[in-house]
């Protein structure tokens, strides 16, 4: 499969070129279609396998979001966050900011440095800032906004399977025979993903069998065989309710149990305690469908588990997690074609950010800065004293911006992400950034919400002006190839970092003049570790397409599912059934905040709206948030559909339109996230968010927190 597609099928087009989606997790292959050197029109890519010719609409705008007025353009600088920026060359720029790290680690050491990064990096350009980071400005400080969106994944595939990586894959969608949706609104957030998921039930409609579990009656919910209206945060009862269904019923899989897991004996006793009649008082799902949907999941021969954000934003993700997992491991549903827990990713190379190592607490290859023996091979590899790396692991996302706020890290270079609209509580974001002696703001678009606050303005090239790859949530490494030249100085991501490490004398090993160069190195690091793609290559990604890790030189096939052999990266290779317990929310309703708010996509956004912000088509399909609150509750407070209403949590409020309406549990409201401080200073979701979070994944609570809702009277249109 070439890179490109020479035969033109529009007079307006020139040429088609192969290339991979900016997007979500799900990883589509695109036809770039482009005329007079830019990309003019965008289709699907038939042949790439995770998408099969498929798009949704935000891809087909992304024409309109390459060149517009508020691209960043060149590096600017200004000496204060109240002051004007000025132009400088990038010569002037790099050398200003070696000065400033040089300065600021020489007062006050490495961790006073820190780097923020974001799936929507190439693994490339992830490499190289960890590279720089962790082997040689001696900071494990670099952590991504992946710590928002998949830790509680990450975790909990290391804690019941020994190691990251999802085992199931796109292909086992076409033969799954039961599917059980929790915590996403794939519909929305994944659309190829549920088109896929529909064709399967249009196929055999009798036979596949799709449970949603979700507060909120969405178009996927709408979809299923089986809807459950879950209480926002109570998955785990849920889960542990249905296997202990499936252990009275003798439904599960002993000889697979004994043979390939431990710990079962510790899970049964604490499933004892969630009869059906328990979930129905905890979840408020009626204990006859709690049954089920157990017996659904039991009698599928193939059964998927698909989840998202409602399951690992929580301070309990990583048990839900683990939850889900002892439902495949008790039943033998993992390893197999149609069957597996499968996370889907909410960023195009979240997944290519945990391979190389892009948490606070990891390294290249799936490897870990606390094992000595994982320090000591990437610092050999890297050529440093392998001292150099630390064995503490660095700050998470939201310890780095408390860092910040309480004056302990000095300086945070930011780089392709907007943490604040994205990050929870944004006063604590603001106040963090105002602290910082230093802020660096490495992207396409400017001014965002989080550049507002910069020191220095880095012009990054984005999808379609530069090469490298991504892997989608299917474990699938897509080539993208360099389409459309970056407009006015704008550089890969890459290149900016490998300056920059030449400015602080680091030049020998930032030597790169091609993402292929940066590849090579990283792949040939990752061999003989789970997530081997030693044998790939740009040649190889190029003349063959997509291939799925591990892909060693030993296979160089690639690898479709993970466990086929039902041996798992555990010293006794057996996997670990976790026996976990429910628990509220951390901040769970009250007299006076009587409402659980729970936040997420909309069909027609993306993150925090840099670039779907920028079509007019989807903006004017989503203008504005709107909160969706429940009748019983929207009566209690005398609010009406359409109504303005004020929604106010302990750290901030928000005010939008509601949507009355049964299609949320009581008790319950719903908000898009989308929208920041910069379109209205009230339709910033974060305002209200909390920044409690998992002891082990360190991912905050995006999905729960305390708020109450009043009608806003006079309401000053325009003003919003």
């Amino acid at each position: 499969m070439g890179a490109t597609v020479e035969k033109s099928e529009s007079n307006s087009v020139e040429r088609w070129v192969k290339s991979y989606c900016p997007y979500c997790g799900v990883g589509c292959g695109l036809l770039a279609g482009v005329s007079k050197g830019s990309v003019t029109r965008i289709k699907g890519d038939p042949d790439h396998p995770s998408s099969l010719g498929d798009l949704c609409l935000k891809a087909v705008y992304l024409p309109e979001t390459l060149q517009t007025s508020n691209r960043l353009l060149y590096p600017q600088i200004r000496r204060c966050q109240e002051g004007p920026f000025t132009r400088v060359s990038w010569d002037s720029a790099l050398k200003f900011l070696a000065q400033r790290f040089r300065e600021i680690i020489s007062q006050y050491g490495p961790r006073a440095a820190a780097f923020y990064g974001s799936g929507q990096l190439t693994t490339e350009e992830y490499y190289v800032g960890n590279k720089l980071a962790k082997g040689f400005l001696g900071t494990n400080n670099f952590d991504t906004n992946s710590r928002l969106c998949m830790a509680s994944a990450v975790a909990g595939y290391q804690t019941s399977l020994g190691s990251d990586g999802p085992p199931a894959c796109y292909a086992d969608i076409d033969e799954a025979d039961c599917f059980l949706l929790m915590g996403t609104n794939t519909a929305d957030c994944h659309p190829v993903t549920f088109k896929r998921i529909k064709q399967r039930k249009v196929i055999e409609p009798k036979r596949v069998m799709i449970i949603a579990v979700d507060p909120r009656r969405t178009e996927t919910a709408d979809f299923a065989d089986l809807h459950l209206a879950i209480r926002p945060g109570t998955d785990i009862a849920l889960i542990n309710s249905m296997l202990h269904v499936l252990v009275e019923e003798n439904l599960i899989d002993r000889n697979f149990i004994e043979r390939h897991t431990q710990g079962f004996a510790g899970l049964k006793e604490v499933i004892k305690k969630y009869p059906p009649t328990v979930a129905e008082e905890i979840c408020g799902v009626p204990e006859c469908l709690v049954v089920e949907a157990a017996l659904i999941f039991a009698m599928a021969k193939k059964a998927m588990t698909l989840w998202s954000m409602g399951i690992n934003q929580s301070t309990i993700g990583v048990a839900k997690n683990s939850a889900i997992h002892n439902l495949h491991l008790a039943t033998g549903k993992i390893g197999k074609p149609g069957c597996g827990p499968f996370s889907l990713t909410g960023q195009p190379n979240a997944m290519g950010g945990r391979e190389v190592g892009g948490l606070s607490h990891m390294l290249p290859g799936y490897r870990s800065v606390t094992d000595d023996k994982h320090r000591q091979h990437v610092a050999q590899f890297w050529g440093v004293p392998h001292e150099r790396i630390t064995r503490e692991p660095g700050l998470s996302a939201l310890e780095i911006f408390e860092a910040m706020a309480q004056g302990k890290v000095k300086a945070i270079w930011i780089l392709c992400t907007n943490p604040a609209v994205s990050a929870p509580d944004i006063d604590l974001i603001e106040k963090a950034l105002r602290q910082a002696e230093l802020v660096v703001v490495q992207d396409a678009y400017h001014p965002t919400d989080t550049s507002r606050f910069a020191h220095v303005v880095l012009p990054a090239a984005q999808w379609s002006e530069k090469d490298g790859v991504m892997t989608n949530s299917e474990r699938r490494v897509t080539y993208m190839p360099k389409i459309a030249e970056p407009p006015g100085e704008a550089l890969p991501d890459w290149r900016i970092l490998s300056l920059f490490a030449r400015e602080m004398g680091f030049g020998e090993a930032f030597p790169y003049e091609s993402a292929e160069e940066i590849f090579a190195e990283y792949s040939a690091l990752t061999e003989n570790t789970l997530c081997d793609c030693s044998g790939m290559s740009y040649q190889r990604l190029k003349s063959e397409g997509p291939l799925q890790w591990p892909c060693s030189k030993a296979r160089p096939e690639g690898t479709v599912r993970l466990y086929e052999d039902a041996r798992f990266p555990t010293p006794n290779g057996k996997a670990i059934l976790v026996p976990v317990e429910h628990a509220k929310p951390f901040e769970s309703p009250d007299e006076d905040y009587p409402l659980l708010l729970t936040t997420g996509r909309v069909k027609h956004h993306w993150h925090t709206m840099t670039r779907t912000g920028n079509s007019q088509a989807l903006m004017k399909s989503a203008p504005d948030p709107i909160v969706e609150i429940n009748r019983a509750d929207a009566r209690q407070f005398g609010i009406q559909d359409a109504d303005f209403v004020e929604i106010i949590s302990r750290r901030g409020k928000v005010m939008v339109q509601a949507r009355v309406t049964e299609e949320i549990a009581p008790g319950a409201c719903f908000l898009p996230f989308h929208w920041g401080r910069q379109y209205g200073f009230f339709k910033a979701a974060n305002n209200l968010t909390i920044t409690a979070r998992d002891p082990i994944s360190h991912q905050p609570e995006l999905k729960a927190c305390a708020v109450r809702v009043r009608k806003v009277l006079d309401f000053p249109v325009g003003d919003n």
